[in-house]
């Protein structure tokens, strides 16, 4: 197989959060692949609640410093980095004060889902982005996993489609059995209308929710991977109708054999 570079972004990753599906799945991908000879970049928000002393985090000043623009208000972009043990594998945090600070991932102490996820789960995908183009990295696959990280498949296929680091770049989404209840702010298509997005494509999260939400996200990737054999019946029919590339779902990740049907998948993909 021949090596590529892969950009991994995920709204979670272990053991900077506890073992979930998609944490654990994100710190085997990225270390396995890179094993395999590839070249890998992983991202993830620093929620408060990761403990920066115990998992050697250090903000990486070059990187940092940029304001980013949300909804007319300035955030500051902060980025930081550590090696997950033994694995020599680095992941780079997206931080902010506002959106990140809480001692929470995605919702409150009470199960509810924080009313600024849409605002989050934007500045996240933007502040991935600009941390790529500041590293002047060029990745061949873009691989998103969970909700929070939606937004940047828009980004690539849209905001940034003409950049030269990003132009070529495919677009590969995880979906997991992650639905959330509720919606997202009923603002969010106008949002991201703000950020780059044409009126039409966003019509389809006027009403944000998940649903509406991943079909969003297929609407704008080139390929699709399972990581569930219960999908929703309703995105599963959606993404049948979309016709785009899908990788099933692997029932035995029990050992890292299952990644290599995941790097045939991308190469296909190129």
């Amino acid at each position: 197989m021949s090596s590529c570079k892969i950009l991994y972004v995920s709204q979670e990753i272990t053991p900077y959060l506890p073992e979930t599906q998609i944490s654990t799945i994100c710190r085997t991908l990225s270390q396995a692949m890179q094993e395999r000879g590839n070249e890998i970049r992983t991202f993830m928000p620093r929620y408060g609640l990761i403990n920066e002393r115990r998992n050697q985090l250090h903000e990486v000043i070059r990187l940092s410093g940029m304001n980013l623009i949300i909804d007319d208000n300035d955030h500051q972009l902060i980025i930081k980095v550590a090696s997950i043990p033994l694995a020599r594998v680095q992941v780079y945090f997206i931080d902010n004060e506002d959106y990140f600070s809480r001692k929470a991932t995605l919702s409150d102490e009470n199960g509810k889902l924080f009313e600024d996820n849409d605002e989050r789960a934007i500045f996240f995908a933007r502040g991935v982005l600009e941390t790529v183009k500041k590293l002047r990295w060029q990745p061949d696959i873009v691989h998103c996993h969970g909700w929070m990280s939606s937004v940047v498949p828009m980004y690539l296929k849209n905001r940034f489609s003409d950049d030269p680091l990003f132009k070529d770049a495919k677009v590969v989404i995880s979906i997991y059995d992650d639905k959330f209840e509720g919606e997202w702010d009923a603002n969010f298509s106008k949002k991201i209308i703000s950020e780059g997005i044409d009126e039409e494509n966003s019509k389809i999260v006027e009403k944000p929710t998940y649903h509406n939400l991943m079909k969003f996200v297929i609407n704008h990737a080139d390929g699709i991977i399972l990581e569930t054999s219960c999908l929703d019946p309703e995105i599963e029919e959606y993404l049948k109708q979309s016709k785009k590339p899908v990788l099933p779902f692997c029932e035995d990740k029990t050992n890292t054999d299952y990644v290599d049907k995941y790097k045939m998948f991308y190469e296909e993909l190129l």
